[in-house]
């Protein structure tokens, strides 16, 4: 029980943060009324969403080491938060105001919300750069609103 509890690395530093943002977003897309997304479309999304975080984790994360979120050497509670929920419930509220007309002023919400999401991990002290800059996280948040997100409620739909 001690070792499991270890895992979970609940004394991370700045654990607070991606735990409460994950909570709020979820919560959030369970009780915002829906207005262009239907429970199937969130679901797919959940999983797709989820499915390119962790990868894109083991990548940058593990495979290249360019940032570590808590205890580099543990996949902690506050990263399976992280990794789980916040960017699935940002895809997911994204697309519930999503038309085609107004993908641009969306991005253009989406993206410094995200960004802020980066800097408060950051300031909390959870996230920790080893080569990775807040530019190659907007050039992400650019092409994920932008062009991913529409194109796979588009594929979701045909």
């Amino acid at each position: 029980m001690n070792q499991l509890i270890s895992n979970l690395d609940l004394h991370a530093k700045g654990l607070w943060f991606p735990v409460s943002m994950s909570i709020i977003l979820l919560l959030i897309v369970i009780f915002i009324p829906q207005k262009n997304i239907t429970w199937k479309e969130i679901y797919i999304t959940f999983g797709i969403i989820a499915f390119i975080t962790w990868f894109c984790d083991g990548l940058i994360g593990r495979v290249f080491n360019l940032l570590d979120l808590g205890n580099p050497k543990l996949t902690g509670l506050g990263e399976i938060f992280c990794y789980t929920f916040i960017p699935t419930s940002l895809a997911n509220l994204y697309l519930n105001y999503f038309i085609e007309q107004n993908k641009w002023k969306l991005a253009a919400i989406f993206i410094p919300c995200s960004l802020g999401i980066d800097i408060g991990m950051t300031l909390s002290g959870y996230m920790v750069f080893h080569g990775w800059s807040l530019i190659y996280s907007i050039i992400i948040y650019f092409f994920t609103y932008g062009f991913f997100l529409p194109l796979h409620i588009r594929f979701i739909r045909s």
